[in-house]
């Protein structure tokens, strides 16, 4: 049987030449986007805690997307919003981590869901 060749050094330095930075925060925020799609979508899966955290997160590195590509990924994040609103109404909201404190008045919510809501 043929086993896999390792790839040589050389190769390994040519391919790590080829790797930009920014197409790697790319796929970080579409696959954050895609998992909060699942996470809200798929059955036996859900999770709307999860989601959030890949929303949050997929928001708080879409500054570092190359701007040719925040349309599509602005547009994404705006459904994936969308579906945890609409996944997530009529539950109770989460209770507030130990060190957080209670608002005196939380200001009134929007339909939409924004990050650290």
């Amino acid at each position: 049987m043929n086993e896999p060749q390792q790839p040589t050094e050389e190769q390994l330095l040519e391919a790590l030449k080829q790797i930009k930075t920014e197409d790697v925060v790319l796929q970080t925020v579409a696959t954050l986007v895609n998992l909060a799609g699942q996470k809200l979508s798929v059955e036996g899966a859900k999770d709307a805690l999860e989601a959030q955290k890949a929303i949050d997160a997929a928001r708080q590195m879409l500054p570092l997307v190359p701007e040719e590509a925040v349309p599509p990924i602005q547009n994404a994040l705006d459904q994936v919003q969308l579906l945890y609103v609409r996944e997530t109404s009529g539950q109770t909201p989460e209770q507030p981590h130990k060190d957080e404190r209670p608002k005196e008045e939380p200001p009134p919510q929007s339909k939409i869901w924004t990050p650290g809501s």
